[in-house]
């Protein structure tokens, strides 16, 4: 892919940040999508049905070209509930008062959409929160970081300080597991660095 690019289906410069780490030329364009989770659906099956919609959404606003489209979702799971993002200070401070001192899931749906179809993969992670205190919580709610965050955290800011331990995949938690990332992008016969120096 010396001079070709795949669609982002996403505004995270998260997401956007990880693709370039692998040196993935790409261009962001955003879906909107419903994010209602379906009645009886697991978090592993919502994960994966929203990044596809995504991948399907931008790919039919610009099948004139026909570009390969990447789309991820992410959720954060306790107890079996979908943990979403929070939309208030004190909705945040709640959800990090349930991570304290535990362990959570973090899943990750990444989809490719490309002219042969979609392709799917799942990144699932474990994250372990240390203790916190009421006063850490509120300190970090006040940076602002929660509110546009699975989970009211983001483990490469400054929640980082809370995470006692980590199973499985550091971007995966960030929002675009690389692994599975660059499966699908050489499945599908597109590159990354490391196919672009071999070609």
């Amino acid at each position: 892919m010396k001079k070709d690019f795949v669609y982002l289906a996403s505004a995270s410069p998260r997401r956007s940040e990880l693709l370039r780490q692998i040196g993935v030329p790409f261009q962001a364009r955003p879906a909107e999508i419903s994010e209602e989770r379906l009645a009886g659906e697991t978090p592993e099956a919502y994960v994966v049905r929203l990044a596809a919609a995504k991948a399907e959404t931008i790919f039919a606003s610009s099948a004139a070209d026909a570009r390969p489209v990447l789309a991820a979702d992410t959720a954060v799971v306790l107890d079996g509930e979908v943990l979403g993002k929070p939309e208030t200070e004190a909705e945040a401070a709640a959800m990090l008062e349930r991570l304290s001192g535990r362990s959570h899931r973090v899943l990750t749906g990444v989809a490719l959409r490309h002219a042969a179809g979609v392709e799917t993969r799942l990144s699932e992670s474990e994250v372990r929160f240390r203790a916190t205190t009421a006063a850490e919580r509120q300190a970090y709610c006040r940076t602002g970081e929660p509110f546009d965050k699975a989970g009211g955290y983001g483990i490469q800011g400054h929640a980082a300080v809370f995470v006692e331990e980590l199973k499985g995949s550091y971007s995966g938690v960030v929002g675009l597991p690389l692994y599975e990332t660059a499966a699908l992008l050489e499945r599908c016969g597109l590159g990354f660095w490391l196919t672009a120096r071999a070609a």
